[in-house]
């Protein structure tokens, strides 16, 4: 395990509206206010996205397991912003329901908000991390320096 120390700084509050797409909004917000490290928080409605929802078995490099939403969805989530080369990424976690159905997995493609959707945002100052390619895994992972 490795760790570092920070402390928040700001904090972002935003709104999507309905059709938005969430997961660019996101980098854009960090890419605007050059937010280098952060946690967010997510609640609202979803519209479509395409999560994976763990491996297909336990391997490296891991072969995910993607499930449509493909209809509106309750969504509360969880994630965060540190950047990989020159832009921000976003991980993003989080579960999703509709009547009686929930899905949970890590939001990766095709985000779009249904009527609204608030995120906060929370800056970590003090924190030197970025994602890098691991070759093992195939996936960007944090590396804190």
């Amino acid at each position: 395990m490795k760790y570092r120390t920070g402390k928040p700084g700001r904090i972002v509050v935003a709104r999507f509206d309905d059709h938005d797409d969430v997961l660019a909004g996101l980098e854009d917000i960090a890419n605007r206010e050059n937010i280098r490290a952060g946690v967010f928080y997510l609640i609202g409605g979803m519209r479509e996205g395409k999560i994976v929802a763990g491996p297909e078995a336990d391997t490296m490099p891991p072969v995910p397991v993607w499930k449509e939403l493909g209809e509106s969805h309750e969504v509360i989530g969880i994630g965060t912003i540190f950047w990989q080369e020159d832009r921000p990424r976003i991980h993003l976690h989080g579960a999703f329901g509709k009547k009686d159905m929930v899905k949970v997995g890590c939001l990766r493609e095709k985000a779009s908000t249904f009527l609204v959707l608030e995120a906060i945002i929370i800056e970590i100052e003090g924190i030197n991390a970025k994602r890098e390619i691991d070759p093992a895994a195939g996936l960007a992972l944090l590396k804190l320096q």
